[in-house]
């Protein structure tokens, strides 16, 4: 039978950009084996987007960038023998790297995980051809349990409508003023509950402080408890950041901030809605249309 060895090592937001290329290698029904970051494989195992998650640091990519011959029991060599497709979204711009992966993997597609000219999502498609599958991921009764749990842990009383807010994201640079955040979910009726990763806790001691209402702290949770507890939103507000491509992917009603620059990787989910902020200032114009936004959601 085939099967498919897909690699992509970035960060959360950037893998699951990748959803519906893999549903259309799935497609045919070849079982998917992920390398990427194990907590980020791990995810796409409990989502039931791929079938299989290992290490990307255990593949021993680096000896292709070498001219050094791939001995026999090297890492990579006994993982090919388990394959019969190789996709990988990793080292295209090195020319020595993707002619060795193409010489131990023939037919092996080598692309970039990103594009200048079309949506990030489409571009991942685009590599492995297909068609697009954007239907949110539909999570199973496990992860939903472990999500609310999670959210119950953090004060929710199992009955109110949620709002989740993350206000976080991987730099400065993506993350609208949390006064601004402040202002718009200030009169939300709905159980305020802000998500804090582990590289979260200054925005959020930020967002809090300019918050004139009680707000959940949901701290940390596991990934696929994390998705469990997004689905229970019933509405989410977030930064350009891999949680709100959790969000958007697993169909909770999104409102997610992209400065302009930004824009091509908005998620693929057609329950995110995207909108174009400055992060360097508040713009009154911008607030309005995050708050109409958030509201026409609600």
């Amino acid at each position: 039978m085939s099967a498919a060895l897909v690699i992509h090592p970035g960060a959360l937001g950037d893998v699951l950009l990748a959803v519906p290329a893999l549903r259309a290698l799935r497609a045919g029904g070849e079982p998917i084996t992920v390398a990427a970051q194990p907590r980020i494989g791990a995810l796409l195992v409990a989502l039931g987007v791929a079938d299989r998650a290992i290490a990307f640091d255990t593949l021993g990519l680096e000896a292709l960038f070498t001219d050094a011959p791939l001995a026999a029991d090297a890492p990579l060599a006994r993982h090919l023998t388990e394959v019969t497709r190789v996709v990988c979204w990793f080292g295209a711009r090195d020319a020595r790297f993707a002619r060795r992966l193409e010489a131990v993997a023939p037919g092996a597609v080598v692309a970039p995980a990103t594009s200048t000219t079309t949506p990030v999502w489409a571009h991942l498609l685009r590599t492995v051809s297909g068609e697009a599958d954007r239907a949110p991921i539909t999570v199973g009764t496990a992860l939903r349990e472990a999500g609310r749990e999670a959210l119950c842990a953090a004060g929710w009383d199992g009955r109110s409508r949620v709002l989740v807010v993350h206000p976080g994201a991987g730099g400065a640079a993506k993350r609208w003023p949390f006064d601004a955040f402040a202002d718009v979910v200030e009169r939300i009726d709905a159980a305020l509950v802000v998500h804090e990763g582990p590289a979260d806790a200054e925005a959020v001691r930020a967002l809090v402080a300019c918050l004139c209402r009680p707000a959940l702290r949901l701290a940390d949770p596991p990934l696929p408890a994390l998705a469990g507890a997004l689905t229970l939103a019933r509405a989410y507000l977030g930064n350009d950041s891999g949680v709100s491509h959790l969000a958007a992917s697993v169909g909770a009603p999104s409102v997610v901030l992209f400065t302009e620059a930004a824009l091509a990787w908005q998620p693929w989910s057609p329950t995110a809605r995207c909108v174009a902020v400055t992060t360097s200032t508040v713009l009154d114009t911008e607030r309005a249309a995050v708050g109409a936004a958030l509201r026409a959601l609600l």
